[in-house]
């Protein structure tokens, strides 16, 4: 059993008290990294109270040998993908992967992949690739897990309208109507016949 399958058994049970899924576990040299999630979301106090139940855990039963730093964290707006669990959760999002030099054939060729994650199973995944030329249409490209290096979610910022504020097409700004102005104050009498 690695240090890893220790460390899952170990935290598991912890974090399904709190409803909280574990996304992502890693060890790597002095760095315990455990990725969590929620449906809804984190805050910061589910995270502090998680993070307390397993650094106390972990002292007792004490599964990694020598010092290590624990680092808790939530997977945040772009997402590593490096399980076919953490694909299908992404179905429908767009992903950005780096193959590995084996899975192109032309090694000058662009190992690089964006578009939309359409399809994931067991064996690898189906991404709607972004056109190169723009009479070009996407096309869908099959993956196997073992032929990418690194991937990850990409979040889209959107140039959305400011509160309040809204657009006509072709970019410019609606117009909005001045307010009615009036005379005087509400405590003011004023002369109907001026």
């Amino acid at each position: 059993m690695t240090v890893a399958d220790r460390v899952r058994d170990l935290v598991l049970p912890l974090l399904a008290e709190r409803d909280i899924e574990l996304y992502d576990l890693e060890v790597a040299g002095p760095v315990l990294k455990v990725v969590v999630d929620r449906k809804g979301g984190l805050d910061l106090d589910v995270l502090a109270k998680a993070t307390r139940a397993m650094s106390h855990a972990l002292d007792e039963a004490d599964p990694i040998a020598g010092a290590y730093t624990l680092e808790v964290t939530s997977p945040g707006l772009e997402r590593v993908l490096r399980t076919p669990q953490h694909f299908a959760g992404a179905v429908g999002e767009t992903v950005k992967i780096k193959l590995t030099a084996d899975a192109v054939a032309d090694p000058h060729a662009d190992r690089r992949l964006s578009g939309v994650l359409v399809a994931a199973d067991d064996d690898g995944i189906t991404v709607r690739a972004d056109a190169l030329a723009r009479d070009e249409a996407p096309a869908e490209r099959r993956v196997a897990h073992a032929d990418i290096e690194r991937a990850r979610t990409v979040f889209e910022w959107g140039p959305g309208d400011k509160p309040g504020k809204s657009r006509q097409p072709g970019g410019k700004k609606k117009k909005q109507p001045a307010p009615a102005r009036t005379q005087g104050t509400s405590n003011e009498k004023r002369d109907p016949t001026s």
